[in-house]
């Protein structure tokens, strides 16, 4: 390599680097921070279910059938609940609510009605909740929501700062934010993502910032490693001998020596963090790449009939969920059957203890008797053969533990789950949840190779190590911590070197301003 040719490399990697290394301190820091706080503060479905009131069973007066004719809907909705909206019985078919009291549909909930939804939700009295606005355009902490715009803002005066958004469409609540939570996304999520507000909502704009800063960002990684390489003295004891002279093999001293070993050591990881972060924008159209899709009713024999949902029999509902508090009921089709998925609470003489979280149930729509064992595996697969003729079925298998390519890091993806892996052009694998007889899941191969470039290099979730935590924190933040100090140690020598060429810069301007007066100025 020519000097002229390192010089510039040198150069190009000092001043990338003085912008990039406060991305750079910025990302291993926040990453850092959503090791423990995840993303933007959201409404967990866990949540939702334990804060709405319990259905009034008895006050549910339309079959769904009944409720769906009266609202003039199909009677095939893709999804059917009954919850309580507005602490009244409804159904919910795909995203439009009716009252099971009336069959009237829900119109647009106002300010006051919201009032009450928050205060329900938050356990305080009307007085202490506070209709803020109404957002027709997100906020910093709807940026994740904005397809449920438009939203109440509604704060509550309590100790936590909370501050609480409600659906005008849906009459609940669908985000929650607390002064914590909101103080942590500002350390994590926001910097880590850009999620600025004024950025965020320019999605081309937000995403070629991402996309270009981070390329950048490589670029810069990797052009530190190759200067780690080409500057280091692999100088042998003979070529030492015959020089006359050793000399250090690192020709680097004080910050900057720092700024070489760290750099050298936490390189890589520093690469493929911010590689993969690139990955995560999908830059490449293999990153978008879509395996076979197995038809989304595909195992349950088709749509919802709503007309096999019996009215409801209080008495029969009270036996069933004696001792639980029922929340939400959903309409389904398994295997040709009609069925109901329970979500129930705890409470009192009830198995578990009150608030130890939500729990479903899954009973028999015609005779509300309960199912605890999975449906057939042999009857999934011919199912599920059916459902894409033509392609073979190379290999099935019930998992009673995650994969590396179906996990959940907080362990709610459900369990045991069936993999059949499909001889289709593109290795498609499909997860079914044989307690619930449908798809949850699928991965095809350009998928799985994406999850191991991404997931597995940016979150370095092997399962050799990720499983055996608190190992995994600890090398996580160390790497982190490397890197900050990496990137740190560079930004400080770069900003060093801007200032003196600054300082010398302007002597020197002001000695060729005064020159520049002095021959402006005429002789007397």
């Amino acid at each position: 390599m020519t000097q002229t040719v390192l010089r510039g490399l040198i150069l190009l990697h000092r001043y990338l680097g003085i912008p990039l290394g406060v991305l750079f301190v910025v990302w291993f820091a926040s990453g850092i921070v959503m090791m423990y706080t995840g993303d933007m503060p959201r409404l967990t479905p866990e949540r939702q279910v334990e804060q709405r009131p319990p259905l009034d069973l008895a006050g549910v007066a339309l079959s769904p059938a009944e409720a769906a004719r009266r609202a003039l809907l199909a009677p095939a909705p893709r999804r059917a609940l009954l919850l309580t909206v507005l602490d009244r019985p409804a159904y919910r078919f795909d995203g439009v609510t009716v009252f099971a009291d009336t069959g009237e549909r829900l119109a647009k909930v106002g300010a006051a009605a919201a009032v009450q939804v928050a205060s329900r939700f938050a356990g305080l009295p009307l007085d202490a909740v506070e209709h803020v606005r109404t957002l027709d355009e997100p906020d910093q902490w709807t940026l994740v929501e904005r397809g449920r715009l438009p939203l109440h803002q509604l704060r509550v005066a309590d100790a936590a700062g909370t501050v609480l958004y409600v659906s005008p469409r849906t009459g609940e609540v669908v985000l929650e934010t607390t002064r914590r939570s909101r103080a942590l996304a500002w350390l994590g999520a926001i910097p880590h993502w850009f999620y600025f507000t004024a950025l965020r909502t320019n999605q081309p704009l937000w995403s070629a910032v991402v996309v270009w800063t981070a390329t950048l960002g490589c670029v810069l990684a990797v052009l530190g490693l190759a200067l780690g390489v080409t500057q280091f003295r692999w100088r042998t004891r003979s070529n030492a001998a015959r020089s006359g002279r050793a000399g250090p093999r690192i020709p680097y001293a004080g910050w900057m020596r720092w700024h070489y070993l760290t750099g050298v050591v936490f390189g890589v990881a520093t690469l493929t963090w911010v590689f993969s972060g690139l990955l995560s924008m999908e830059p490449y159209a293999w990153t978008r790449a879509r395996g076979l899709e197995v038809p989304p009713d595909a195992l349950a024999g088709g749509r919802l009939d709503l007309t096999r949902f019996p009215p409801v029999d209080p008495q029969a509902w009270a036996r069933l969920a004696e001792g639980w508090a029922v929340k939400e009921i959903e309409l389904l089709r398994i295997q040709d059957d009609p069925y109901y998925r329970i979500r129930t609470t705890p409470g009192p003489g009830g198995e578990g203890s009150p608030g130890s979280g939500p729990a479903d149930l899954l009973a028999a729509a015609e005779t509300l008797a309960l199912r605890d064992e999975p449906f057939d595996v042999e009857s999934l697969l011919s199912r599920l053969t059916a459902a894409i003729p033509g392609t073979p079925v190379v290999a099935s298998e019930l998992l009673h533990d995650y994969d590396a390519y179906y996990y959940a890091r907080r362990r709610e993806a459900p369990l045991p789950v069936l993999r059949v892996k499909l001889g289709d052009p593109q290795e498609t694998w499909v997860y079914v949840d044989p307690a619930l007889g449908r798809v949850v899941a699928s991965a095809h191969r350009l998928g799985r190779v994406e999850r191991w470039l991404f997931n597995g290099l940016h979150s370095l979730d092997f399962a050799f190590w990720y499983d055996r935590r608190p190992l995994w924190d600890v090398g996580l933040i160390v790497l982190s911590l490397g890197g900050v100090a990496s990137s740190g140690i560079g930004l400080w020598i770069g900003w060093g070197r801007v200032r003196r060429a600054i300082g010398r810069g302007l002597p020197a301007r002001a000695a060729r301003t005064g020159r520049a007066r002095a021959r402006a100025t005429p002789r007397r």
